[in-house]
């Protein structure tokens, strides 16, 4: 089993890293195609801004081949602002043209909370899905974010938090899977919740 992170200079990947080798998974953190095509799955992390994302992903020549292998059905799971890039627009300081892979727009907070959206947060499940295996009863996950996907209900949304508003916690569709939270940053559950992305894939493999 190997994963490919992606490299495109938009957050720190040390921790990303360090959760997959915790779970006896390789890792590959990388830009290069080929490395990408061979590996079982995808994840693209990600923090900051959305306009330098798709940038860097446009200057590294990075979204034909993250095209190609959505098409293909590998696997392909975003996070944070990896997650937001999975969608077709992005409102964060303009208007910004995203990778388009599941349907939905990201927008600013509406809510009289303090934004960004920032600690821990607890997860509620839409319906049964296989990413609930092992949890406990109420999983809780960290969460840095100041923008959310829209809207909060359609199909793909499996999971939501509560922040003065249902926010899109878990995307996904197909092969294509989104944490708006990190969760190499979230103990147990975010450990928990990469296994079982682990065995989806080998059994689907």
């Amino acid at each position: 089993m190997k994963v490919a992170v992606i490299d495109y200079e938009v957050g720190n990947l040390a921790n990303v890293y360090n959760a997959w080798k915790r779970l006896g998974v390789a890792v590959d953190i990388t830009r290069d195609p080929v490395v990408i095509r061979q590996a079982d799955f995808i994840e693209l992390p990600g923090v900051g801004a959305i306009r330098d994302a798709m940038a860097n992903l446009k200057k590294f020549e990075l979204i034909p081949v993250l095209e190609e292998q959505v098409r293909a059905g590998k696997f392909f799971m975003g996070v944070c602002l990896g997650m937001q890039a999975l969608f077709e627009k992005d409102y964060e300081g303009g208007e910004y043209d995203c990778l388009g892979f599941l349907p939905g727009d990201i927008v600013p907070f509406r809510t009289a909370l303090k934004v960004p959206h920032m600690g821990w947060n607890e997860l509620e499940f839409r319906g049964s899905h296989w990413l609930q295996k092992g949890l406990p009863a109420h999983p809780y996950v960290y969460f840095v974010h100041s923008y959310h996907k829209s809207p909060a209900d359609s199909p793909d949304v499996i999971a939501t938090a509560d922040y003065g508003q249902a926010v899109p916690a878990i995307c996904g569709r197909d092969n294509v899977l989104g944490f708006q939270f990190h969760p190499e940053k979230s103990g147990p559950v975010g450990a928990r919740l990469l296994q079982n992305v682990i065995a989806y894939v080998q059994e689907k493999g």
